[in-house]
């Protein structure tokens, strides 16, 4: 990569080939963060991770954006999940009560964020996340 290209240029084309997502790609990278709040609903908390990795799988060949979506948000719920583990664990000296719920809201303002922004055309970065998922 060269030094003056962007991080969130690296993903090439779209399924049209033209440089722009198409309004479909656009609604999955939505759905790719905003599924994530879907799954922590439906899941008690801990089920952030399903969609995202559902359409990484799925429609992350077929894309680049899909892809470089999901995958920013599947590594964001799998930082969530830990950091939500970690407050579990400080309840026990009480400061995971206070943690737990900012983690939480966290989760859902960041997520409601990165899909605004990919409904916008946007790779959406997280301030706050563990790369794991490449």
């Amino acid at each position: 990569m060269e030094p003056g290209q962007r991080e969130d240029q690296q993903f090439g084309t779209f399924i049209t080939g033209s440089p722009s997502a198409t309004q479909d790609e656009k609604t999955m990278g939505m759905l790719a963060h905003l599924g994530s709040i879907a799954g922590l609903v439906v899941g008690a908390g801990f089920l952030g991770w399903a969609v995202p990795l559902f359409l990484m799988l799925a429609k992350g060949k077929e894309s680049s954006f899909i892809r470089g979506n999901a995958v920013e948000s599947l590594n964001f719920q799998i930082t969530t999940l830990i950091a939500m583990v970690i407050s579990g664990v400080l309840m026990c000296v009480g400061v995971g009560f206070i943690l737990a719920p900012i983690v939480a809201l966290a989760s859902l303002v960041f997520s409601v964020i990165g899909g605004l922004k990919a409904n916008e055309g946007q790779l959406y970065r997280y301030p706050v996340n563990l790369r794991l998922v490449k």
